[in-house]
């Protein structure tokens, strides 16, 4: 299938029918289909158990017809043996399947779907295009509801007692996209248990959907769903939270399905030898978790335990971590080099462009006229060559634009199809393979901005597409070559903050063979972990630090500066330079990257009666008090928590995400120590993800008392005597009720550090709640906008210690890739200053916000400004702060751009 081009002629022919799985209930699918529907470009495969040539040796409609010739019968399947130092795991999950479940209906009525399905709705490749319609008679839904927790969260029956942790969050996300895709005014409802939105930025959109997009938020479970066999309208029964019963009909009704291995992963999983724990995921501990149970074999993503795409890249690269620690003295034996043929010099000749304009599948064609954007292109001044494209990113059209630039002699090339910030770098390297410099290419953003966000209006599409590319075949025929200089590496690494996360970070690199420079202010390594007694799964913190701060206090390529602050830095990536103040000393390192690994602390709450009362005691402050064995704690008859203190309040939006378990695992160790206290947990929503869903079901097995309470009425504490009087209002008796309480615990929020000294000094940026901000929350979970410098643990965002540790180590294999190289390439499309027109006043400087850019004293004893090229992103910011029009950018000056604007008011 390696020359597939996805035009769907194999499958128009196939004459047999199957049920397809991953659009059950939607379309009836051919033997010979789209392998993977999100996938870009498409690819279409052979379901072989339905093939009627592999099962009987005839028919074979679809090798006749495809005109790639990309279908091959002959071919035979091999066992390949493969000699690795180590394996990485990444086999994935399953979703749930809901036909387990008769109380949904789901393989009964055509308009109950699952949320992968839905995914397919929405999507511009998915059945209906990106339509939302509901399958039964493809009429536009008017209300749709989402089912939360269907696989997930149920011992009765499906046996899975974890929660999926990915659900909530899709569900509000496909809620919110479906009413921006809707044409009418879509109602849309989410009916839940606990709205588990813990992530980074996740409560913030959550708010955001209820508030401004009126997405409905029930918390019930549906326990019947039925349809009316003549509209084919779904009707919901379920209790409300006043107890009251109520019936609901909707159009369309969607399952947020959970994660699960399947049974053939478990029995990979034994062939491997590695074991699973109760739920079928692969066995991990807190400490080392994408590290399995057999030496030299590691895992990542959902097989470790259900998890989102950013959590999963960061475990990913963590197993990559570990895995080149094994692999350290073997680094480079089996590595190749790509080499490029030479450059050609097109100085003197005029230009000859290439426009390859794409469909993107239907993403782009199915809205814009492409045709007509060819055929205009082909009017244009300078082009020579005009061709459509299936998708123009697939490897047969790579290979086929290289023989074009080739064959035509064309020195430009304007692709017109989706986002640069995705494949930019793949039409580079295809230049490059044909003899042109990378920066003889411009790409027209036909997707994002004519399909995507013109759907409605195809005429209006159409239009903007032209001038896009009559824009981008403008500036086209003014740009040229770009040299891009390299630069020597320091292999090795500054770390600041000594926590776990910053340990973790050190030996990962240090395991790898590089010096590493670690930082912490206090005189004690440990952060904030000094104060915790046990992780979730019952791992003893302090004697895990202890050998962690050993293994990095006697390592001999890790140097520890203890009661140090980072006083100054300078640099770029792979030459930093950073001068420390160490106990009233100042020491200048050299280094090649920097991980940021600063933590974050508790907050001291204002509420509750804390600091006046001093049986009001914080989460640290209770692990403490059990460290030390305060009297207190045994003697206690009554035992109350309060949830969200200082979190999910305007001041602080987000959730901290560790004090659910946290007060769960503390509430559970209380009825251990006197199985007869009462303990009570006072929550708004009980956050419990993952198989830490196991510890809550164990807390209400022990008798722990659960009591919601809203924002808006939050509990009230009082002094009664020797103990504590808590007034809140119970939401199933719908009355207040008051406790009598020995010690109260609060959930305090976790709140960042100061993070604005560093952040001037690296030049990094913080979100609205001071966390640090990570470069793309999916696609660069631990790296910053600025080259060169990565971010782990707390400072990012809070999280328990086995995601930090995973995100640390996975900021360590980031920086390895800097380290490993003893030169790097600096880009093209950088800066520039013509010293002739500075007058050296500084704008520039004070504008740019990546410190690439100075005034300094040149030859002739003058000022003006220099750019630091390996320093500089081709932001521009000089650029516009220039009074006098010396700073530019190549690639982007002002000819190039004027040009641009020109060319589309001309017509």
């Amino acid at each position: 299938m390696d020359k597939c081009i996805a035009c769907g002629e194999c499958a128009e022919k196939c004459p047999k029918k199957v049920t397809d799985t991953f659009n059950a209930g939607l379309a009836k699918r051919k033997a010979i289909y789209v392998e993977y529907p999100q996938a870009v470009p498409l690819k279409y495969a052979i379901d072989a158990p339905n093939c009627i040539y592999l099962k009987n040796g005839k028919c074979g409609f679809c090798a006749k017809v495809c005109p790639a010739q990309a279908i091959d019968f002959e071919q035979k399947e091999k066992t390949v043996r493969l000699q690795v130092g180590s394996v990485i795991l990444a086999p994935g999950f399953s979703a749930f399947d809901p036909q387990k479940l008769d109380t949904y209906q789901y393989s009964q009525y055509q308009n109950v779907i699952t949320s992968l399905e839905m995914e397919r709705i929405l999507s511009a490749t998915g059945p209906y295009h990106g339509h939302l319609v509901r399958p039964s008679d493809k009429k536009e839904p008017s209300k749709i509801a989402w089912l939360q927790c269907i696989g997930s969260r149920d011992i009765n029956r499906c046996d899975h007692g974890y929660c999926s942790s990915v659900c909530c969050m899709y569900a509000v996300k496909e809620a919110v996209i479906a009413k921006e895709h809707s044409p009418v005014a879509l109602d849309t409802a989410i009916f839940y248990m606990d709205m588990r939105t813990y992530g980074k930025e996740f409560e913030s959109y959550y708010q955001r959907a209820k508030d401004e997009k009126g997405v409905r938020f029930i918390r019930t479970r549906v326990h019947t769903i039925v349809e009316n066999r003549e509209t084919k309208d779904l009707s919901l029964r379920y209790v409300d939270e006043n107890g009251k019963a109520l019936e609901e009909t909707f159009d369309l009704v969607v399952l947020s399905v959970g994660m699960e291995t399947s049974k053939e992963l478990a029995a990979f999983a034994g062939r491997l030898e590695i074991e699973l724990n109760a739920d079928n995921f692969a066995k991990t501990d807190c400490f080392s978790p994408v590290k399995t149970s057999r030496d030299g074999i590691y895992v990542c993503g959902a097989f470790q335990e259900p998890k989102d795409i950013p959590y999963s890249v960061m475990e990913a690269s963590a197993a990559a971590c570990w895995a080149e620690a094994d692999l350290a003295t073997s680094r480079g034996t089996l590595t190749k080099t790509k080499t490029f043929p030479v450059e050609k010099n097109i100085t003197d000749e005029e230009a000859r462009i290439g426009v390859f304009v794409c469909n993107c599948g239907t993403n782009i064609g199915g809205i814009v006229n492409v045709p007509a954007v060819a055929e205009m292109a082909r009017t244009l001044p300078g082009v020579t060559y005009v061709e459509e494209n299936l998708f123009t990113c697939s490897q047969d059209s790579q290979d086929k634009i290289k023989d074009i630039i080739l064959k035509k002699g064309l020195n430009r090339v304007v692709v017109a199809a989706c986002t640069p910030r995705t494949h930019e770098a793949l039409f580079q390297e295809t230049l490059r393979d044909a003899g042109l410099n990378k920066y003889l290419f411009e790409m027209a953003n036909i997707r994002n901005q004519c399909s995507w966000v013109h759907s409605k209006e195809k005429d209006e599409a159409t239009a903007k597409a032209k001038d896009l590319v009559r824009m981008a075949v403008a500036r086209t025929r003014l740009i040229t070559s770009l040299g891009q200089p390299t630069i020597s590496v320091e292999p090795s690494a500054l770390v600041i903050g000594g926590g776990i996360a910053g340990m973790t970070s050190a030996l990962g690199l240090a395991d790898q063979g590089y010096a590493v420079h670690l930082v912490e202010k206090q005189e004690r390594l440990g952060g904030i972990a000094l104060g915790l007694l046990n992780t979730w799964k019952g791992d003893n913190v302090p004697e895990k630090l202890a050998e962690m701060t050993k293994r990095v206090t006697t390592h001999s390529l890790i140097n520890v500066y203890t009661g140090a602050t980072v006083k100054a830095s300078t640099g770029f990536i792979g030459n930093f330079e950073t001068t420390l103040s160490v106990k009233g000393s100042d020491r200048l390192l050299k280094h090649g990257a920097v991980i940021v690994a600063t933590g974050a602390q508790e907050h001291v709450p204002q509420e509750y009666l804390y600091g006046q009362n001093n049986r009001v005691l914080t989460h640290l402050e209770l692990d403490r008090a059990i460290s030390s064995d305060d009297p207190r704690l045994p003697a206690a008859d009554a035992v109350a928590f309060i949830q969200c203190v200082g979190s999910r309040e305007s001041k602080r939006p987000y959730c901290s995400k560790v004090c659910c378990t946290h007060s769960i695992k503390s509430a559970v160790r209380f009825k251990k120590i006197n199985p007869e206290a009462q303990v009570f947990v006072i929550y708004r929503d009980i956050r419990t993800y993952g198989q830490r869903e196991l510890l809550y079901r164990e807390a209400r097995e022990k008798g722990v008392i659960f009591i919601r309470y809203d924002l808006e009425r939050k509990p009230e504490v009082k002094n009664d005597g020797d103990r504590l009087a808590i007034t809140v209002k119970d939401h199933i008796l719908g009355r207040d009720i008051e406790i009598h309480a020995d010690l109260l615990i609060l959930a305090a929020a976790i709140v960042p550090r100061d993070n604005e000294v560093l952040a001037q000094m690296f030049k990094l940026s913080c979100n609205s709640d001071n966390f640090f901000n990570e470069a793309h929350a999916k696609l660069r979970p631990v790296e910053f906008a600025t080259a060169g410098i990565f971010l782990a643990g707390m400072a990012h965002y809070p999280k328990p210690i086995e995601e930090s540790i995973a995100q640390a180590a996975a900021a360590a294999s980031r920086a390895a890739v800097t380290l490993s190289k003893d030169r790097i390439t600096v880009e093209g499309v950088v800066s520039y200053v013509k010293e002739f027109m500075c007058r050296g006043c500084g704008e520039c400087e004070r504008a740019c916000p990546f410190n690439a850019i100075s005034v300094q004293e040149t030859d002739k004893a003058m000022l003006a400004a220099v750019v630091k090229e390996a320093l500089c992103k081709g932001c521009g910011m000089c650029a516009v702060a220039c009074p006098t029009g010396a700073a530019s950018v190549h690639h982007f000056d002002d000819r190039e751009v004027l040009t641009m604007v020109e060319t589309a008011f001309e017509y």
